[in-house]
């Protein structure tokens, strides 16, 4: 009776257990090392690696990427054109937009130019990129070519518009 009585009182209740584990704001999926590759028509278009990666279902299909992000973009050829890091950025899976924050640089390879802000977004559905925040634009041997507020390019930073430009213009006959 008294081995009875013990086998029968240690039954967990799986409820209980989720009740005191649950986390509504903890993420469903951790990763490390992430590398994801999107491609179209069997040529890859654009790869992320993120150190730590976080994927949450509620409210929207989201994954955070923490301690630092990295995307590279291909060319037709399947060259990398440019590269995008930054220490923090998130997918949104439903609205198909790449955000990226803090130490944000976007370089061209080709062309040996950099961009320099504190957030960009990537509009995966239209291939552009896009911040209002303050942007210094460099190119390698020639020092800053453009800087001020608001910016628009594409995803091979080959061409950019600053929105807002600021700086001094020498216009002198010479």
């Amino acid at each position: 009776m008294f081995m009875a009585g013990i086998l029968f009182s240690c039954v967990n209740d799986l409820d209980t257990i989720q009740k005191v584990t649950y986390d509504p704001k903890a993420p469903d999926e951790t990763s490390t090392n992430l590398e994801v590759l999107y491609t179209d028509s069997g040529y890859a278009r654009v790869k992320i690696f993120a150190k730590l990666a976080e994927t949450y279902s509620q409210p929207e299909r989201i994954t955070k990427f923490k301690d630092g992000v990295e995307v590279d973009f291909f060319s037709d050829k399947g060259e990398v054109i440019s590269v995008l890091t930054a220490l923090y950025g998130e997918v949104n899976f439903k609205t198909g937009l790449i955000t990226v924050r803090d130490s944000v640089i976007l370089k061209n390879l080709q062309k040996k130019q950099a961009l320099e802000t504190e957030e960009l977004f990537y509009n995966q559905n239209n291939d552009t990129i896009s911040t209002q925040k303050y942007v210094i634009c460099k190119r390698d041997g020639e020092g800053v070519i453009g800087k001020g507020h608001g910016l628009k390019t594409t995803r091979f930073f080959n061409y950019f518009e600053i929105l807002e430009p600021e700086g001094k213009v020498d216009l002198s006959k010479e």
